[in-house]
């Protein structure tokens, strides 16, 4: 029988409780068997991360404290990117026998198309779309959905979390 592994990639600058919470919630609604936390050390599509990397992989780990299904790990470097296809098949090819799920916002859903060779995304695993206020009905239009075979897309129904590692950064900036 395969496992069934969740992905939440990101930089994590800095990791915090929507994390947790969406991440807890798809181990039981998609009956994971653990999840990856990637951590990268940068997005290609964003500014440069505001702490360092080892500094975002000890705050996650922190936060996830003793939680046995859950793993923090950065690829970057085995992997000589920080894009998600690469991650994926480096994962795939490690895992050949595993169904990965990837944990993503409706606001990563509707900028979707602006990552690298991200129809091939849904070949390599299923997406798993959480609602994040804002981009719900945005997301229901954008481009990824018209492409992407819907068998591949999982809308999970679950609490709105409104909280972001941008706005963490932003408030912090304003109170530094």
């Amino acid at each position: 029988m395969s496992k069934k592994i969740g992905i939440l990639g990101g930089t994590f600058d800095p990791p915090h409780k929507g994390h947790l919470i969406i991440s807890k919630f798809s181990l039981k609604k998609l009956n994971l068997n653990h999840i990856i936390w990637a951590v990268t050390k940068k997005n290609p599509l964003k500014k440069k991360p505001m702490l360092p990397l080892e500094k975002r992989i000890n705050l996650c780990k922190k936060m996830v404290g003793k939680l046995k299904k859950f793993k923090i790990k950065s690829y970057d470097n085995k992997i000589k990117s920080s894009e998600t296809i690469n991650l994926l098949k480096y994962l795939k090819k490690l895992d050949k026998n595993s169904e990965f799920y990837f944990l993503i916002g409706s606001d990563n859903l509707v900028n979707l198309h602006k990552w690298k060779n991200w129809r091939q995304l849904a070949y390599n695993c299923r997406i798993a779309v959480f609602p994040r206020r804002g981009y719900v009905a945005k997301s229901m239009v954008s481009k990824a959905i018209k492409s992407i075979d819907n068998r591949n897309l999982i809308f999970l129904r679950s609490k709105m979390v409104n909280i972001s590692s941008s706005k963490i950064r932003e408030n912090y900036l304003k109170y530094k």
